[in-house]
């Protein structure tokens, strides 16, 4: 007899301070981390009073189980981390443990990137192998298109536009935003960067923006090139153009956590200030419930495909 549930990935924080070097010791592969980008992380999460990536997710996965069963699909929701407890590995085993035979698997990332999809499928297929093997997966690798998200998408930008609005500053710009890769992604073929330029150009013709544009943030700091223009590159621009408000919709992620509260919500920002421009930003997604409504369809979507059946 088939026994369905549902696995959420996601990138995974520290669960304390404490917990912040052998973390950064994890997502860099076993590489030691200089003692100075310990020090500028442990800053980062002190001045957003630690990430919330972990409770959210959590919350996301009891969301998206209420909304399944609402609709009466008894799957219960696993969540598992790149980086981070409960790890991908041991969420496989619980799952296994628990006797499911069919699941379906997603990243909490709607677009698709072999660098970074692609990595969480091989901690899935190494989990899977670890496990022995007997749960079949379906993996949802592209979710952004789900008509749900697009428009849960559009309602974040359409609220922010209404809040500023009805304090105008000047000429505004709306720069949607995705996590930076390396720019070699381009010459490899990968989907990632026409995924979003897609799912920015649905949202400016939903919301019939004439002024918006795609930008990238949370580069990483090695040597090799990553996609742009960033978000700090952007902003001196548009004071530069005469714009005096910029509104910022970061479609590549779906919760809050350091890459949202830090590298916008505080270093974004000053850059903005310091050229004197105000810069807004959408809510993030978290548990919004036509969100996770979005994600429960991506979900069953994929299940029928594979023709798992109810």
């Amino acid at each position: 007899m088939k026994r369905r549930a549902v696995l959420l990935m996601a990138y995974g924080s520290p669960s304390s301070m404490d917990d912040l070097e052998p973390y950064l010791l994890d997502v860099r592969d076993g590489r030691p981390p200089p003692p100075a980008l310990v020090e500028e992380m442990r800053r980062r999460y002190t001045l957003i009073g630690g990430s919330p990536l972990n409770r959210i997710t959590a919350e996301q996965a009891q969301a998206l189980q209420a909304e399944l069963a609402r609709r009466g699909r008894n799957w219960p929701v696993y969540v598992g981390m790149r980086h981070g407890s409960p790890r991908i590995r041991e969420a496989v085993a619980g799952l296994q443990r628990d006797g499911v035979t069919d699941a379906a698997a997603l990243v909490l990332a709607p677009h698709c990137s072999s660098l970074s999809i692609g990595r969480y499928r091989k901690r899935l297929e190494e989990a899977q192998a670890a496990a022995g093997g007997g749960i079949r997966f379906q993996v949802v690798n592209s979710w952004w298109r789900q008509p749900r998200m697009i428009e849960a998408m559009e309602r974040r930008v359409r609220d922010a536009w209404q809040r500023i609005s009805a304090r105008p500053a000047g000429r505004m710009r709306v720069v949607f935003t995705a996590h930076s890769l390396p720019a070699r992604i381009r010459a490899e073929g990968d989907p990632y960067e026409e995924e979003l330029l897609a799912n920015a150009r649905t949202l400016a013709e939903r919301l019939e923006l004439t002024d918006w544009m795609l930008a990238f943030q949370s580069a990483g700091a090695g040597p090799e090139p990553w996609l742009g223009p960033t978000i700090e590159e952007v902003i001196p621009r548009l004071a530069r153009d005469g714009y005096r408000q910029v509104l910022v919709a970061p479609i590549g992620f779906v919760c809050d956590h350091v890459e949202i509260l830090y590298d916008l919500d505080v270093e974004a920002r000053r850059v903005a200030e310091k050229h004197g421009l105000r810069l807004e930003r959408t809510e993030s997604m978290n548990t919004y419930p036509p969100f996770i409504a979005a994600v429960a369809d991506a979900v069953e979507d994929r299940m029928k495909s594979a023709e798992v059946g109810p």
